[in-house]
């Protein structure tokens, strides 16, 4: 059995150096260019304890309201004045000084007593004791 001889390889001549660098330049470069060409460094942790990263908090957007109707206000006019005291010291200081005297919702304040009793008993407050 013969073995057929092998072909010599065809070797280009040698380039100069300076044209070798700049040839291996050039490839260079153009790898640089790709999508993973900037790495981040990974950074060091200098803190002993550790913080969670903040990460991106988006705003809710439900598909139903959690309330159907709009709440009421619980301390309308009637709710404030509860009743006119009728007490013997009530009595007399209507007879005396010329005063009234209300039971009131405890939350109430001031203006809302004032507004209150103007509007059900249509009366001018001179002054308010709470």
């Amino acid at each position: 059995m013969k073995i057929a001889p092998r072909k010599a390889k065809k070797q280009e001549p040698a380039l100069p150096k300076a044209e070798a660098r700049a040839k291996a330049f050039e490839g260079k470069e153009s790898s640089a260019e790709g999508i993973h060409s900037h790495k981040r460094k990974e950074k060091i942790c200098m803190s002993p304890t550790f913080s969670r990263p903040k990460r991106l908090k988006l705003q809710r957007q439900p598909k139903y309201l959690q309330k159907s109707a709009p709440g009421r206000n619980e301390l309308d006019h009637y709710a404030i004045s509860k009743l006119p005291l009728t007490s013997k010291s009530a009595i007399k200081k209507i007879e005396d000084n010329n005063t009234l005297v209300f039971i009131v919702d405890i939350k109430a304040n001031k203006h809302q007593i004032k507004q209150a009793e103007k509007k059900i008993h249509v009366i001018d407050v001179a002054k308010k004791n709470v």
